[in-house]
């Protein structure tokens, strides 16, 4: 099995049109001064013992923030969402979720959002 690292890098270079829009935006501070990472692992212990990773489109630590793009495959796995979801709202973390063609037709309403997020903090 490979590590988690490689597994983020290969997610880096597997990323989808949508992705790439949105991590034009994100990147390098550009969005309110804030840092954004892809495709970072977020590590949390299970009550077995056993660490459980999930890797985020994009995360912001500052503002405690994953943004999620969407694509088709998140239709056949809601209920892993669903969960996946609130473990990490159990961490503290924010979720936005963005379908990839939301992403791609309005890219500056999914900004805005971002944005009216991120000035909360």
């Amino acid at each position: 099995m490979p590590s988690i690292v490689n597994l983020c890098r290969e997610l880096r270079q597997l990323e989808t049109p949508a992705e790439k829009i949105l991590w034009f935006h994100l990147r390098n501070r550009k969005l309110f001064d804030h840092k954004f990472l892809r495709q970072y692992p977020v590590c949390v212990d299970s009550l077995f013992g056993r660490r459980l990773y999930y890797i985020p489109d994009f995360y912001c630590h500052k503002a405690k923030l994953v943004i999620e793009a969407d694509g088709p495959i998140h239709n056949f796995k809601k209920e892993y969402d669903k969960n996946r979801d609130q473990v990490l709202q159990a961490l503290g973390l924010r979720i936005l979720r963005f379908k990839n063609e939301h992403i791609i037709n309005d890219t500056q309403d999914v900004l805005n959002t971002i944005y009216r997020v991120l000035s909360e903090n």
